[in-house]
């Protein structure tokens, strides 16, 4: 029986890889002798660990859109529109007293939200055959209209403590958001390199027609691909709304580029086919260090 895994990496790749841990690294070491009193701090690791993991999903969101040549631009949009869907339901009270029943419905129908956004852009792609990038452009400005529409322009706050925890909570000190990412990030990078669908997508990035002679139905693949990402990107807008305890049509609308660029740099081809999660991860991580550090040296 034949095992099949993802494409092997370029020696580029692992060699911008090992550059990025060495610039990684040398910034959190540089960052701690500058101020570690504030730097290394308890609080200052704990609010990390709260605001890298909204950002990282994001990233995680439009890059396995990459991985196939296109791309998302909806992410943010799909994730407020998701947030805002899981908010009003929480609010309506159709889950009845029980607010621990009342969350765990919110978030699922948050996430099935994310997943029909995706699988919209996935349509528009596959079917009506409009570029990934003008196709989730346009759906980017739609979601963000239906937000606007949902929230009468307002934000929407005031949630309960069961939805709060995941944006706020601990477990075993270990904050819920950061634990929320690196679940996700497991499970991502098993599916990319440990399953079928991971070989097709990298293949599917790197040659469609060598894919598609290959026996792989390209439309079917490119239409999952963009649900996942949709529950990727609503997955991102939940932790954001618990954070914050709030949800808004203009929220996280710097979001988009800080994603783009957290994936290039963590070494996803804009052109499809080559990319590693581990790259994504120490990209994410050595931005939060700069942004943390510099904020602290004024």
């Amino acid at each position: 029986m034949v095992k099949l895994s993802a494409p092997k990496v370029p020696k580029a790749q692992d060699v911008h890889l090992s550059l990025l841990l060495v610039i990684t690294v040398a910034i959190f070491l540089g960052m701690s002798v500058l101020k570690p009193g504030m730097f290394l701090s308890v609080n200052n690791l704990r609010a990390m660990s709260f605001q890298l993991p909204e950002f990282a999903l994001l990233s995680l969101a439009i890059s396995v859109t990459m991985l196939t040549g296109g791309i998302d631009l909806s992410i943010v949009g799909t994730a407020v529109l998701s947030a805002t869907v899981g908010v009003l339901f929480l609010d309506s009270g159709w889950a009845g007293d029980s607010d621990l029943v009342a969350a765990g419905a919110a978030i699922l129908i948050s996430l099935v939200t994310g997943a029909i956004c995706g699988f919209f852009n996935g349509t528009l792609i596959t079917r009506v055959r409009i570029s990934p990038i003008l196709a989730t452009l346009g759906t980017m400005q739609l979601f963000t209209g239906l937000t606007v529409v949902l929230t009468g322009g307002t934000s929407l706050f005031g949630f309960s403590e069961y939805y709060l925890f995941l944006g706020n909570g601990s477990i075993a000190v270990v904050p819920v958001p950061l634990i929320t990412l690196l679940v996700a990030t497991g499970l991502m990078a098993f599916l990319l390199n440990r399953t079928t669908f991971g070989f097709k997508l990298y293949l599917l990035g790197n040659n469609p027609t060598a894919a598609r002679f290959a026996g792989i139905d390209n439309n079917r693949m490119l239409l999952k691909t963009y649900i996942l990402s949709g529950v990727l990107a609503s997955l991102s807008g939940l932790t954001m709304a618990a954070r914050t305890n709030s949800v808004n049509a203009d929220y996280g609308t710097s979001y988009l580029l800080f994603a783009i660029l957290v994936a290039v740099l963590g070494g996803i081809d804009p052109a499809g086919g080559f990319g590693r999660v581990t790259g994504l991860i120490l990209a994410v991580l050595s931005l939060q260090f700069l942004s943390s550090g510099l904020n602290m040296l004024r």
